[in-house]
């Protein structure tokens, strides 16, 4: 009797240190699985990569750019957030870290004065749009005057008029400038984007002369053949170049961003190409997913 009595304790025993040592590796097998990045999910991944704030203003390169890279570093596991602001504010949030990457930098002329104020707690990436961006009197190929100097002999061709953008554009200013600096008593019509392009369409279809107010990058020189005007009085200004700016606490917390926006750069029948899609209709988000999928060479070649 007492033997059988101490075999079933110890049997008991033996039972509790199983269960025991069971417990122990299932608890170690669920914390390992917490743990490990190398497997986590895909939301473990982007909670760990952070989260990028791309603060952009409502200009068409801008918007277009902004919503492809929310896109690409989504695919890379980034979280992304976009604040629209105008320029002065966007500046201000770009200095004090609220935001961390801007694409539309215009310099050296634009937005000289907000580098100039800011450029300590900035760092620079460079020229992502390989041309000159510039802003400018446009008008169709076909056309055969090259300069802001030959208008008024050919005022009656274009109607007296350089279509134009709505008033309190910074280049409908530089075009009533130049409209007094060539004496050209011409009319700068007043109006929207949409409107000045509408009426390009429909001169350019029926091959007719017109000039309208115009800037690079934008879509219309990927729908159209056009050219500047050349602009030998400066009115509108000398060309200037499109960079990427970000806070520089950003680039020392994210070197693996700042090494691929560094290495971004458009032509300008690239950005054009992305532009015509959000002209067409589409959302820019999905505009910008779809120039990824077509793009897939362009966009590994900014991401490896």
């Amino acid at each position: 009797m007492y033997q059988r009595r101490r075999s079933s304790s110890r049997w008991k025993k033996v039972l509790v240190l199983m269960l025991i040592i069971v417990m122990s590796m299932t608890l170690a097998a669920g914390c390992s699985g917490e743990t490990d990045p190398g497997e986590g999910g895909a939301g473990d991944a982007g909670a760990e990569k952070g989260t990028v704030h791309i603060g952009m203003v409502n200009w068409a390169e801008c918007v277009a750019v902004s919503n492809l890279w929310k896109v690409i570093l989504e695919d890379q596991g980034y979280e992304v957030e976009l604040t629209q602001l105008d320029a002065a504010p966007l500046y201000v949030g770009l200095n004090k870290g609220d935001l961390d990457v801007f694409f539309d930098s215009w310099l050296p002329i634009t937005h000289e004065t907000y580098w100039n104020e800011y450029q300590e707690n900035l760092d620079d990436y460079g020229i992502w749009y390989e041309e000159d961006a510039k802003i400018g009197v446009v008008v169709p190929q076909y056309v055969t005057i090259d300069s802001m100097e030959e208008l008024k002999a050919n005022k009656d061709q274009f109607n007296g008029e350089i279509v134009g953008i709505d008033p309190g554009a910074g280049i409908m200013k530089a075009s009533n400038a130049a409209n007094e600096e060539y004496g050209l008593e011409f009319e700068i019509v007043q109006g929207s984007e949409a409107a000045m392009m509408a009426a390009m369409d429909k001169a350019y279809k029926n091959e007719e002369w017109i000039t309208i107010t115009g800037w690079s990058p934008h879509w219309m020189f990927a729908q159209y053949d056009l050219k500047y005007l050349e602009d030998p009085k400066l009115s509108y200004g000398e060309a200037e170049q499109i960079h990427t700016l970000a806070n520089k606490e950003f680039t020392a917390a994210q070197p693996e961003v700042a090494e691929m926006l560094k290495k971004f750069s458009m032509s300008d029948a690239q950005i054009g190409s992305l532009e015509a899609l959000i002209v067409d209709g589409m959302d820019p988000l999905e505009a910008a997913q779809q120039w990824v999928a077509d793009n897939e060479a362009v966009i590994g070649s900014w991401t490896e």
